[in-house]
């Protein structure tokens, strides 16, 4: 029954409604990837600085996506199964852990009900195909990068690699563009804001965004070629003005800490990869 809904014919809505559930739960395991990650990445760095040093390793539990069980971060007490249903669980509990009743972040349901809005609009929009079930995987690898680089300002290798390295394989048969356009894209994507940063350093003595951005726009522009990178940069520096500017105005964010770029690059990203091209002829046709 699953099979036949969700390899339906393009763009139905039986098969957008099952990514749109699979979406929610994925949305669950990225809720883990966000928390858990920039923490596997500290407790790495930790014990590469001791080894090297020749002291004690600190950290030598496992710590990963699967180990330990997931608990309250409050009273530790572990979540069952009940606990962890996609947003159901959190409106049921009412925002509060069942034990010690802390508060839970709203930002766990709102994720899972971003992945899962997500997921049904791109296989609604590009069908149960390869470019449907493809958009859904970039999706997902953006969604997560977004929120650790709003976090903690960083772009994890073991995100920015593998969406990279996919926009390729996906590319070989052309799904989004032809393989030079994607190679070309990756290449370029990681030139032009390596350029804008040795720039911005040489003339202010200043670090203007990480190596990490420079990866996520290679990884971009593997998928969607290098001729949507202009597209992109524009959607990405407009967004990020506009909400720069609203945190200022607001007062919740001062003009001398930094913002991570990473975020508005994602969201550019994704407004590319569906509206892209539309976005693209209509400037060319406003221009000429």
């Amino acid at each position: 029954m699953w099979d036949a809904l969700l390899f339906a014919a393009p763009g139905t809505l039986a098969s957008a409604a099952v990514a749109g559930l699979i979406g929610l739960l994925v949305g669950s395991f990225l809720n883990v990837v966000i928390h858990r990650m920039p923490k596997m990445m500290q407790r790495e760095s930790d014990n590469y600085v001791a080894h090297e040093s020749g002291k004690p390793l600190p950290h030598q539990d496992r710590y990963d996506l699967v180990m330990p069980r997931s608990g309250c971060p409050h009273c530790g007490h572990a979540i069952t199964a009940w606990e962890n249903i996609p947003v159901i669980s959190y409106l049921v509990l009412r925002g509060k852990c069942v034990a010690c009743k802390a508060p839970i972040s709203p930002r766990y349901p709102a994720v899972e009900l971003l992945t899962g809005a997500l997921s049904f609009f791109l296989v609604w929009h590009f069908g149960s195909g390869a470019a449907g079930l493809a958009s859904v995987v970039f999706a997902w690898l953006l969604i997560a990068m977004t929120f650790i680089d709003a976090d903690t300002q960083l772009l994890p290798d073991d995100l920015t690699y593998p969406l990279l390295w996919a926009g390729l394989l996906i590319n070989l048969q052309g799904t989004f563009v032809p393989l030079t356009d994607a190679v070309i894209g990756a290449a370029a994507g990681y030139l032009v804001l390596w350029s804008v940063y040795w720039l911005f350093k040489l003339a202010t003595g200043k670090e203007g965004m990480g190596y990490g951005d420079f990866k996520l726009l290679a990884a971009l522009g593997a998928w969607l070629g290098w001729k949507m990178l202009p597209a992109i940069i524009l959607l990405s520096s407009v967004v990020g003005a506009i909400v720069g500017i609203t945190l200022i105005l607001l007062s919740k964010h001062g003009r001398e800490n930094p913002m991570p770029f990473g975020p508005y690059l994602a969201a550019a990203g994704m407004i590319a990869m569906v509206y892209g091209n539309t976005i693209t002829q209509a400037y060319l046709d406003y221009l000429f």
